[in-house]
């Protein structure tokens, strides 16, 4: 791939971080726009750029139509957005735990946002040239795949995301054929969102956050560009829908 522009959504977690300082050392990688809610402590690099966004639908519309300036060279995008718990919430592990706050804060956090984004991004990432865009998705979206339960509102939401990703890239296909959308399953890794649950992680299951980062560039260089949405895990593996 010849000198391209990145866009990392979600920059401060800690996979996005690991992204960012991996894109740092792509010689090919002229610049990363790296997004986040307030200003990151980002390494002294001039590649990267801070931005603020509070993830509400008109302030991504605007951020969008600024980068329009940058059409046809974001070549590679990261949505790294996602919501498992807080001080508030925690996975229903049984029915009576559902309510509606968590469901909505769950589907606006995993669903929505990432939603909106590919909204607006169309106009922006369409072009000539390849194009993939990744979006955190996580294997409990797998309606095929479950089999334990539990966990109401994270997987609803993740396998609305995943929903979202195939319709989204049926009309990309369309309208933008120079991009690939991917929905990434980073495995458990040892970040804030999943630390209250990595007792049960199975040894040699809990990944680092610059290993998820190095395999998902990876596929990024592999995966076939063919106008349809992938969903694959942090091993390249693919996920039944």
């Amino acid at each position: 791939m010849s000198t391209f522009q990145a866009l990392v959504i979600g920059a401060s977690s800690a996979i996005a971080q690991a992204i960012i300082e991996k894109l740092q050392q792509d010689a090919d990688c002229s610049a990363i726009t790296a997004v986040s809610r307030a200003n990151i402590r980002l390494p002294n690099n001039d590649k990267v750029i801070s931005v603020t966004c509070d993830y509400q639908q008109d302030s991504i519309a605007e951020l969008c139509q600024t980068l329009q300036a940058s059409q046809g060279m974001i070549h590679k995008v990261f949505i790294c957005n996602g919501l498992l718990h807080n001080d508030n919430m925690q996975p229903e592990r049984k029915i009576e735990s559902v309510n509606a706050a968590q469901l909505a804060a769950s589907f606006q956090a995993n669903s929505i946002t990432p939603m909106l984004w590919l909204k607006y991004l169309l106009p922006v990432l369409k072009g000539t040239s390849a194009t993939q865009v990744a979006i955190f998705s996580a294997r409990v979206g797998s309606i095929s795949d479950n089999k334990m339960g539990g966990w109401y509102s994270y997987r609803a939401s993740k396998a609305a995301l995943n929903m979202l990703i195939q319709t989204s890239a049926i009309e990309y296909a369309r309208r933008a054929k120079n991009v690939k959308l991917i929905a990434f399953h980073p495995g458990t890794t040892d970040t804030p969102l999943s630390q209250p649950f990595q007792r049960s992680v199975p040894e040699g299951k809990l990944f680092t956050p610059h290993f998820v980062a190095q395999q998902l560039l990876d596929l990024m260089k592999q995966i076939p560009m063919d106008n349809q949405a992938s969903y694959r895990d942090w091993n390249h593996q693919e996920i039944d829908w």
